[in-house]
């Protein structure tokens, strides 16, 4: 499902009285709202599951095409561990 099938799902959801840019406003305003909170604290949605960042430290890799080592820098990474209820589905 892309960002569009989504919007069309949303729309589904809200009821005939719904229009495609209010559902589409809902989303954006959903993601921007996890995307916001997940850069300082978990963002847990019952039901669905928990969103959180993680420090990934330095490590050292090799480049598939030459074999030689390289130094892969350390990042942040954002998770998601779903919800019991949403693996059960």
């Amino acid at each position: 499902m892309n960002k569009n099938q989504l919007i069309d799902a949303i729309q589904k959801e809200l009821g005939p009285e719904a229009t495609k840019k209010c559902a589409a406003a809902a989303l954006n305003a959903t993601l921007t709202a996890i995307t916001k909170a997940v850069a300082t604290e978990k963002v847990q949605l019952v039901g669905f599951g928990t969103f959180e960042t993680k420090k990934r430290p330095a490590r050292t890799g090799h480049n598939p095409r030459t074999g030689a080592a390289m130094t892969i820098p350390a990042s942040t990474v954002v998770t998601f561990k779903a919800s019991a209820a949403l693996k059960s589905n």
